[in-house]
């Protein structure tokens, strides 16, 4: 597939897609806004933590959940400035796509129609109202992460499983996540793989092992040590 062409989809229990490559759902079954909220919002210590000029980096934009919920949670709180959210996607969805998988949550409508109006799969740079801006950044990782000249307060590390998508959770793509943490940067995986913590580990980030949402009995948190 090539990093641009629209993935091949199955849909589990209406609005849940699941990726044909990888096999692998989207979200969690088990309501993915609120997986978001407890594994990559709690996990790196937000709202607390936001300010103006907060940047936050992913892997694995997908259908857009995590800024949603991100971009939700900065409106809602009152926060006042500018709040910068960059995604490194290889295979970006289609906002057809992207707006069927948000029917599972009808609280990010009004959100979900603003980031849908104006997506392009080939990802680029969108402003929001409330000080917000996506930058989407597309092809892989472990070629566009590199060449990034940001770095980011806050990371959410959600590509597929690692035993299904290992080349997203590979030790020099995990050393390139710590070259781009801002001094103090926290990340939070869904994932509690033993070598993704290893890897996290090895770069200069403390790992914790976390209560998991749902089924999943652990996640990961991190810091950039000092």
């Amino acid at each position: 597939m090539s990093k641009n062409q629209r993935p091949a989809l199955t849909w589990r229990d209406g609005n849940l897609p699941v990726s044909q490559q990888f096999d692998d759902p989207y979200f969690s079954v088990h309501d993915g806004l609120e997986e978001t909220r407890h594994v990559f919002l709690a996990g790196n210590d937000l709202p607390a933590r936001f300010c103006d000029g907060f940047r936050i980096g992913e892997l694995g934009f997908g259908t857009g959940l995590n800024f949603l919920a991100s971009y939700q949670l900065w409106k809602e709180t009152g926060q006042s400035g500018r709040l910068t959210f960059t995604s490194f996607e290889a295979f970006p969805l289609e906002a057809e796509q992207m707006a069927r998988a948000h029917l599972a949550f009808p609280q990010l409508a009004q959100l979900s129609a603003e980031l849908t109006g104006m997506w392009t799969p080939g990802g680029g740079r969108f402003d929001f109202s409330s000080g917000v801006t996506l930058d989407v950044i597309c092809g892989d990782a472990r070629e566009t992460l590199p060449a990034w000249d940001g770095k980011a307060d806050a990371w959410f590390l959600d590509g597929f499983a690692p035993a299904r998508n290992p080349e997203l959770w590979e030790p020099k793509l995990m050393a390139e996540v710590a070259a781009h943490t801002a001094p103090g940067g926290t990340l939070a995986s869904y994932t509690a793989a033993g070598f993704v913590r290893r890897g996290l580990e090895q770069a200069g980030i403390a790992v914790t092992r976390q209560p998991g949402y749902g089924r999943k009995r652990h996640m990961t948190t991190g810091r950039l040590k000092a």
